[in-house]
């Protein structure tokens, strides 16, 4: 007799080690693939080493992976904590940052990829409308597989080698763009540090065609930081200019296999928006680019895990395009001219070899801290309701490793389904917080 997904769900419910299966997943927010540890967790009186406490046996704790395409929970929670990271940093009021850092020059930047060949592409009006292809003068649906695909001739080498070095051109655009403001006010650019610091939160973002944008917040402090006023000459539109006279002066030079030159630029796409200093706006923003943080590589079947061998390419259920690209990157992996890119582990990635989000030291808080906070917060709740305080105790951790992932079809479907139902328990929670 073969069992159906349905009947194979209703043995694991109906087993006596359900509820506290049910429990662990619901402590991981539902994580798609858990990892699961055996050991023990207790804590000891500081004086006496009395066992005050005890936890043991198996247990789970979340995957952690940010993309959504993975692990939705795992997903969500990296997005929140985005989310705070970036809006501590444009409205202040939390995590040790003024509120005085909604005054500053500020900026919305997108700096883009520039062009390796005619794509298919989906153009609207302003009002949402859309308009015929550029590159073949069809309407194309927005699902439509042709969409990011190359017109006609397509530079596959030069779009990886781009992407292989957004990093690099970022770095250097940084670099540009505080030159940009010292001589704007007549200062060297040795001398801008003495006056100001430049201040920022980037995200990446993959198009339809595979090659990324930077999303970015930047901000004009004062030399020590947030918590320093912004120089008296700092402007909203100085920082404007500074920034689209740096996207045209960086150029990262290097070679095609061939040997023939490549000069790797920002696109000439470059848009810059003034932020407004209100509340509601710094948190629409936040919650705008801490999204793209989580997304994978925008092309929806690329793999989220590494390439290991030309087997793995050839069964890539993906488009054309994107297996080109992939293929491409796997390719130049193999070339010793190309060795430092480390081209064939970032393959999955069309060739990126970036972090999604990062920002400058002094935008705001840390991943680490916010995650430090929540570990703080929640031992603190353990021992308030042992009655104890950090000062009594020693806690004393042993696990190890035993595997990852569910056991089965079934408990993918019921870890699914909770976190579904957790999610949607947290949208309504905070649909019912916001104002009216």
């Amino acid at each position: 007799m073969v069992l159906t997904l349905h009947d194979r769900i209703t043995d694991r419910v109906q087993r006596p080690d359900y509820q506290h299966w049910r429990s662990q997943v619901t402590a991981t927010r539902g994580c798609a693939a858990p990892i699961r540890l055996s050991g023990a967790w207790q804590l000891h009186d500081r004086h006496t080493n009395t066992v005050l406490a005890h936890l043991g046996g198996e247990v789970m704790v979340p995957c952690g992976n940010r993309r959504a395409s993975v692990c939705q929970a795992c997903s969500d929670r990296y997005a929140a904590d985005a989310f705070h990271l970036l809006r501590a940093g444009l409205a202040g009021g939390t995590k040790d940052v003024p509120t005085s850092v909604a005054d500053k020059p500020r900026v919305f930047a997108t700096l883009t990829a520039p062009s390796f060949g005619a794509v298919h592409n989906r153009p609207t009006t302003r009002s949402g409308k859309a308009r015929p292809c550029t590159g073949c003068g069809q309407f194309h649906h927005p699902d439509d597989p042709r969409i990011g695909g190359p017109v006609g001739e397509y530079d596959y080498v030069g779009a990886v080698l781009w992407q292989a070095h957004a990093g690099t051109l970022w770095h250097r655009f940084t670099i540009a763009l505080r030159r940009h403001l010292a001589h704007a006010v007549g200062l060297t650019a040795r001398e801008f540090g003495d006056h100001a610091r430049l201040s920022y939160a980037k995200v990446a973002e993959y198009q339809r065609r595979g090659l990324v944008h930077f999303h970015a917040v930047i901000r004009l402090d004062g030399p020590e930081g947030a918590t320093d006023p912004a120089p008296p000459w700092a402007t909203t539109d100085l920082l404007d200019e500074a920034i689209r006279g740096a996207t045209r002066a960086v150029t990262i030079t290097t070679c095609h296999p061939d040997g023939l030159v490549l000069e790797l630029q920002w696109g000439r796409q470059v848009d810059v928006r003034a932020i407004r200093s209100d509340q509601a706006d710094s948190a629409a923003l936040a919650g705008y680019v801490a999204k793209y943080a989580t997304k994978g590589t925008g092309a929806r079947d690329t793999p989220d895990r590494p390439i290991r061998s030309q087997l793995d390419i050839d069964h890539l259920p993906v488009s054309a395009h994107h297996r080109r690209m992939v293929q491409t990157a796997w390719d130049l992996g193999d070339l010793d001219h190309y060795a430092d890119l480390n081209l064939r582990k970032w393959a999955h990635m069309l060739g990126f070899r970036g972090h999604f989000l990062t920002k400058s030291q002094h935008y705001s808080t840390t991943f680490k801290r916010i995650r430090d906070d929540r570990r703080a917060y929640r031992a603190t709740e353990a021992l308030t309701c042992l009655d104890l305080t950090a000062a009594d105790v020693v806690v004393v951790n042993h696990w190890t490793y035993t595997g990852s992932g569910h056991a089965n079809d079934a408990e993918r479907e019921l870890a699914a389904a909770i976190a579904e139902r957790l999610r949607a328990q947290r949208k309504r929670e905070h649909t019912e917080e916001e104002p009216a």
